[in-house]
């Protein structure tokens, strides 16, 4: 039903996107970009979701500003500053969308603005004001790449996708690009999302499926503990594929909302695999739970142990740690029902049998646990709901990525 296709957030029909370098860190490399933009050919339904951190970069104001009417034109992002906590951020967040629509011949409240970096410095907004123009210049039906490059901090790879599906007998496209590494955790992370479809929907089914989306997969992501300023994911919907215009949640709607959930699983499995300094996705299958919530709380508890996840570095079958974890989740559940395994494309290994440890192989369980994504199953044996949580392991590197962080 869902083809994985090429483009990013050019892959829909009427979107161009591109990337370039305007030094809003004055010691960044010329090579790297740092300031972003998406424009559609037309109007967009638009909706956003931000972070649960009371304390919020300006540009999340603003955007939520911008969209409060269901629309929007287009974003524009930058890497290097946050935008957060210091002078003039607010009137700074709003002359950037006051650049764009300079440069591009919109309004300023027809832009979602983000920004991501360090926080508590003076954005540098006259380098952004001066790239502008050259940004505008660059757009095209392929510069998503250039984009996803412009929105990258200490992300190792570039996180894009895209894919197409059939809607009321028309195709249609949905593609994404995004940001995150570190200081990522349930709440939506340090990350930046930006989402296209050439869907004919409506703003408030729109912001219904990214709502309902957004809570089971990038809230379900977790890296180090700490939740972001600036975490914000936007998506613009801009009807171009003639598909029948989704405004109830009918087949259509379903239909959209599983396309969306499948972008955003792949984007939050992707911020979670290249987590600062990680070695290794870690993901927690929480299974045979009362309810899908309790599954949920369960899951986050495992991933975002520390000790969990240095187990996990170290490939250590260390199963008692994540049994600890889940005992503090507050969620609840019988401890002596609880079947752990661990698994990976090398095999499976059962460690904990009805809350109790049994024999295994402790080689065959760290050859299992070595892999580059390894699964933590759990069996509740006390109902049929489930989640799925995704984190990493934690390393010495990440210590040393953000002991130097500000420099």
């Amino acid at each position: 039903m869902f083809n994985e296709i090429t483009g990013g957030v050019c892959a829909a029909q009427g979107f161009k996107a591109g990337g370039v370098h305007c030094g809003v860190k004055a010691t960044s490399s010329p090579d790297k970009n740092d300031l972003a933009m998406i424009l559609s050919d037309r109007e967009c339904a638009a909706a956003g979701v931000y972070t649960l951190n009371r304390v919020k970069a300006a540009p999340i104001y603003v955007t939520m500003d911008h969209l409060e009417d269901g629309t929007a034109w287009g974003i524009v992002a930058n890497s290097g500053n946050a935008n957060a906590c210091c002078s003039g951020s607010h009137e700074n967040a709003e002359a950037m969308c006051a650049a764009a629509a300079k440069a591009t011949g919109r309004e300023a409240a027809d832009f979602a603005v983000c920004s991501t970096g360090v926080i508590g410095q003076t954005i540098n907004i006259g380098a952004i004001e001066a790239g502008m123009p050259a940004l505008a210049a660059a757009l095209s039906s392929s510069g998503s790449d250039s984009a996803a490059a412009a929105i990258m901090t200490t992300d190792t790879v570039k996180k894009e996708i895209a894919l197409s599906f059939d809607v009321g007998g028309k195709t249609v496209k949905i593609g994404a690009i995004a940001k995150g590494s570190g200081m990522i955790h349930p709440n939506m992370g340090t990350m930046l999302c930006f989402i296209t479809t050439d869907c004919a929907i409506t703003p408030e089914m729109l912001e219904d499926a990214l709502r309902d989306t957004a809570q089971k997969t990038f809230n379900r992501v977790t890296v180090d503990g700490d939740t972001s300023t600036n975490d914000t994911c936007v998506i613009l919907a801009n009807g171009m594929a003639g598909n029948p215009l989704i405004e109830w949640k009918d087949e259509g709607y379903e239909t959209f909302k599983e396309a969306l959930d499948q972008v955003c699983r792949y984007l939050a499995r992707s911020i979670a695999g290249d987590g600062e300094g990680a070695g290794r996705l870690v993901t927690c299958k929480m299974t045979g739970a009362r309810s899908e919530e309790n599954a949920e709380r369960l899951a986050k508890a495992v991933v975002g142990s520390s000790l969990v996840k240095a187990a996990m570095c170290g490939a250590d079958a260390n199963w008692g740690r994540v049994l600890a974890a889940m005992g503090y989740s507050k969620a609840p559940f019988r401890p002596e029902h609880v079947d752990i395994t661990f698994e990976s494309e090398a095999g499976s290994i059962l460690v904990c049998r009805q809350g109790d440890g049994i024999p295994f192989d402790e080689a065959r369980a760290k050859e299992i646990l070595s892999q580059k994504e390894v699964v933590i199953a759990v069996e509740l044996n006390e109902g049929s709901d489930c989640a799925e949580c995704w984190g990493c392991d934690l390393t010495a590197e990440y210590v040393h990525i953000n002991g130097d962080y500000r420099s």
